[in-house]
């Protein structure tokens, strides 16, 4: 809609809001049409009751468009890009896993991403106003984000955590996990089997940091250091979001730049690092049979669908504190390929880093089997006659060795596996994928050891990681905040610091010593499931409920463009096709894979997959169920009128934003209505309500359907129905049918 038109003009003037337009939008009495100030006939003058509109009362917006989208890129890019990316690019075909994963970024990625803002911009509500506004029945779907919200912001501060702690831990030279710690035993001193058996990196994450039981059944108690990591964590997190999106804004600046200048950062010093360049080749590498298989498409939706945020309400929170004519189909394209990029900058800089380790890991296997071989030479294991002539134990190059390797294997066919000879190939160490907290606080510590000045690589890393953490944290948190205080007259200060203290002790469920496992549970099964129904519910309650032609004209309203085409068949049939086949391969998965974790056994000084105990099954599913629960419960109980839609409890701003509509309406129709009205009052007491309904409709068009963009709009009945007069006999309404796309 045009900024100077007199509908927007309206809408920023403060004049008075009458009562009887209040009471329609709040659903409180019947509308009074002699006393409305739509009765364009009502005598000049007369005192009408009205709502003030305070100056201060408006919505909170953005200070400038580009903290707007620093926020949305700092809570779609997150540690998810860092450490899950590269692994799913590496595991599903190097190069080959971009093109599903680009394609389903066109089809479904961006698209949902489009409405999610566009409908936040639109409505100016969370989660939960939102979805209230389109369809109460569905008001279900902001409930279970809010839910979802709540259980993955739990588990990931917990992570921000273990940043924090390796973060301080990071101003040591050297470093506290480059070695084994040293035991002593009276006089004898002797490295830590545990830590000797696996590796520095494996033991000071598992040991020292996590200090992990063997099983989830055994608790272990509190422990101290994560405990204090995680108190620090959501402090941070409170004192960024506590002023709301004003100070938010500011903190993005920096929680959503910072990464960028350590990533560059880190991508110059790591393709400088041997070995870079066998990362990267390797990453890149595509393995076009991989694109075939139905789970590397599954795979990434999945990453599509998780990089951007879709349903967690975050998006839609922070969108509904834009201006209305914002236009939100740029910032869906900007911050959806700003992601994508993201993913490559990162997988880059972890492969080079990886690469890197991978040389420095390879030589190791040399050196040591090298050693082995010298010894057998010695015994007269093996002859020396087996050794080529050109190779020197003394400065024993990769290929030196591998020649060596083929040749004792082949003579030594039948003895060869009592040697204990290791290949060493370089290819061997690239495939060894790791993903997670694996990538983060074990593969990547390990090869900072080798970095010179390594603690300044480490610090900058954790900072990253933190901040990487912080920003996703902050729109979480806001899709958690935004909803209640739009919903309730609650001070913002005082609910953020409730909801923090409130997370704090929940929280501290993974800060035992079995926490970990924790962890994984909820993050495997408290967000997968539960948001891919979100989103398909999202998407079809506009697009086949609300109407994709209606919701079209909506955006080129509000846009003052028409959006492509194309976007009309995905949010219609595309992206709910995808979603649905997304949701089946999930339950699939969740029925044939067998629920467990990956338990580390002190002994063995090495992961192994664990079943969870039937408590813990349990507790799984319980948390889907949990997050779930209330789609079919608002329901069935708006369904049976068991509950009111909570339109009653608009905010002041959100009945301007519904009055911005029915004065459209008036503007339209206000010469028709009167030159209807000159025509004889014969005619308009034959038709009574007819002429209400009329008034109400713009011309040319049918009467308001009661899928209109109205907190009633699943049900029978349409603003028109209220808008008749109770002293005007009525005829039975006249049945609407729904919205054709055709």
């Amino acid at each position: 809609m045009r900024k100077n038109s007199k509908v927007t003009q309206r809408e920023q003037s403060l004049e008075h809001v009458a009562e009887s337009v209040a009471d329609l939008l709040a659903h409180e009495e019947p509308f009074d049409y002699k006393n409305s100030s739509l009765n364009v006939g009502a005598a000049a003058g007369k005192n009408v009751p009205h709502i003030e509109l305070p100056e201060n009362e408006g919505r909170p917006a953005w200070n400038s468009k580009l903290e707007y989208i620093l926020a949305q890129v700092g809570f779609s890019v997150g540690l998810g890009n860092v450490w899950r990316f590269p692994y799913l690019c590496q595991k599903n075909g190097g190069g080959a896993y971009l093109v599903p994963y680009f394609i389903l970024l066109l089809l479904v990625g961006i698209p949902l991403f489009f409405l999610e803002l566009a409908v936040g911009q639109k409505i100016r509500r969370g989660s939960i106003g939102v979805w209230n506004y389109v369809c109460p029945r569905l008001g279900g779907i902001g409930m279970s984000s809010l839910m979802v919200c709540g259980f993955v912001g739990l588990y990931y501060n917990v992570i921000i955590g273990w940043s924090i702690f390796y973060f301080f831990q990071s101003f040591q030279f050297p470093l506290p996990w480059s070695e084994c710690p040293i035991r002593k035993n009276g006089s004898l001193a002797i490295v830590e089997p545990e830590c000797e058996k696996s590796s520095a990196t494996t033991y000071f994450w598992y040991r020292q940091t996590l200090n992990t039981t063997s099983t989830i059944a055994e608790s272990g108690g509190l422990n101290v250091k994560m405990t204090l990591s995680l108190l620090v964590g959501w402090v941070i997190v409170c004192l960024a979001v506590i002023k709301g999106i004003a100070s938010s804004g500011k903190v993005m600046y920096f929680s959503s730049l910072f990464p960028y200048v350590v990533l560059f950062c880190f991508l110059v010093r790591g393709l400088m690092l041997k070995g870079a360049v066998d990362g990267i080749a390797h990453m890149f590498t595509p393995k076009l049979e991989k694109m075939l298989e139905l789970q590397v498409w599954r795979e990434a939706a999945t990453q599509v669908f998780f990089a951007l945020g879709l349903g967690f309400g975050g998006v839609i929170a922070f969108s509904s504190y834009n201006k209305i004519d914002n236009n939100c189909h740029f910032d869906a394209v900007l911050v959806s390929f700003i992601n994508f990029f993201t993913s490559i900058l990162a997988t880059l800089v972890v492969f080079a880093v990886l690469g890197f380790k991978a040389n420095i890991m390879n030589e190791k296997c040399v050196v040591e089997n090298a050693e082995k071989i010298l010894e057998y030479l010695h015994s007269n294991v093996l002859s020396y006659d087996l050794i080529p002539p050109h190779v020197n134990f003394s400065h024993l190059s990769t290929s030196d060795y591998a020649e060596m390797y083929g040749v004792i294997r082949t003579v030594k066919e039948h003895s060869f596996a009592q040697l204990g000879l290791e290949p060493c190939v370089l290819e061997n160490e690239l495939n060894k994928a790791v993903q997670g907290t694996g990538l983060a606080f074990i593969a990547f510590t390990e090869a900072m050891t080798h970095f010179p000045a390594s603690p300044f690589w480490s610090v900058m890393f954790f900072f990253m990681l933190i901040n990487l953490g912080l920003g996703s944290m902050i729109g979480t948190m806001t899709g958690i905040t935004t909803p209640i205080l739009d919903a309730y007259k609650v001070q913002k200060e005082l609910l953020t610091v409730c909801c923090c203290v409130v997370a704090f002790f929940c929280g501290l469920l993974f800060v035992q010593r079995s926490g970990n496992y924790f962890v994984t549970m909820f993050d495997d099964y408290s967000a997968g499931l539960p948001l891919t129904v979100v989103v398909i519910l999202e998407n079809l309650s506009v697009a086949w409920i609300y109407g994709s032609k209606r919701f079209m004209q909506d955006l080129e309203d509000m846009l003052g463009f028409r959006p492509y085409m194309i976007y009309f068949y995905l949010w219609k049939y595309v992206s709910p096709f995808c979603l649905i086949v997304l949701i089946s391969a999930t339950v699939i998965e969740l029925a044939v894979s067998p629920p467990g974790y990956n338990a580390w056994v002190q002994e063995l000084a090495q992961e192994r997959f664990q079943s969870y105990p039937p408590w813990a099954l349990g507790m799984c599913f319980s948390l889907i169920i949990v997050a779930m629960l209330p789609l079919p419960v608002v329901f069935i109980v708006r369904h049976f009128n068991l509950m009111s839609d909570g339109s009653n409890k608009l905010s002041v701003s959100y009945r301007k934003s519904m009055l911005k509509d029915i004065s459209s309406l008036e503007e339209q129709d206000e010469s028709r209505f009167i030159l209807g009205a000159k025509g004889g009052a014969a005619a308009a007491a034959q038709s009574g309500a007819a002429a209400h309904r009329s008034y109400l409709t713009p011309a040319g068009t049918k009467p308001l359907d009661p899928n209109s963009l109205s907190p009633i709009s699943c049900y029978s009945t349409g603003y028109q129905n209220a808008a008749i007069s109770p002293t005007t006999p009525t005829a039975p309404p006249t049945p609407v049918t729904p919205e054709s796309d055709s």
